[in-house]
């Protein structure tokens, strides 16, 4: 009788089958998929080239939700603030004057792996680099050079953190808003 099954083995067959799945079920919903968030920044080129809502669109096609957004003006002493780690740098005065040439809009942007999902999404620092090197990204669509890039990310959670809170203060509310300048 050799290549006979048992008569139990199609029942055992069926009945492992909504276990195994139930199994697997309940692993899945047990792993969360933990949703970070990040800045991002529209900066003053971005804005007055009337790039935003392309911007916006290439951010929610990308998986992003955008918690919050709000378009503020910086002033001298604020663009400084946010940008104290570069104070020491050549290119400080000139990314101050830049930076408040005009409004900004700052969103808080979630989904998993947030931080690293935007970086790359808006590609290298340089425009100019990115054109080439990555012509879809959204620094290739609307920079110019390393300074007038159209926009920023935060490149750590620690960054993220900081400027969220530079921006927004304590936000832990998952309700989306907007409001203007």
């Amino acid at each position: 009788m050799g290549g006979a099954t048992s008569p139990a083995a199609p029942c055992l067959s069926v009945c492992l089958l909504p276990l195994l799945f139930l199994f697997l079920h309940g692993c899945w919903s047990c792993v969360a998929i933990e949703r970070e968030r990040t800045l991002a920044m529209i900066k003053p080129d971005g804005l007055s080239g009337n790039y935003t809502e392309r911007i916006k669109e290439v951010i929610l096609e990308s998986g992003f939700d955008i918690v919050k957004e709000t378009a503020v003006q910086l002033d001298a002493e604020r663009a400084s603030l946010f940008y104290a780690e570069h104070s020491g740098r050549s290119f400080f005065d000139s990314l101050v004057k830049y930076m408040t040439s005009g409004p900004v809009l700052v969103m808080i942007l979630e989904r998993p792996d947030a931080i690293l999902h935007w970086r790359v999404l808006i590609g290298p620092t340089d425009a100019r680099k990115a054109k080439t090197s990555h012509p879809n990204s959204i620094r290739a669509m609307c920079g110019v050079d390393s300074e007038k890039n159209c926009v920023h990310g935060s490149d750590s959670p620690q960054s993220a953190a900081r400027e969220i809170s530079f921006f927004f203060g304590d936000v832990r509310s998952d309700t989306v808003e907007h409001d203007e300048l």
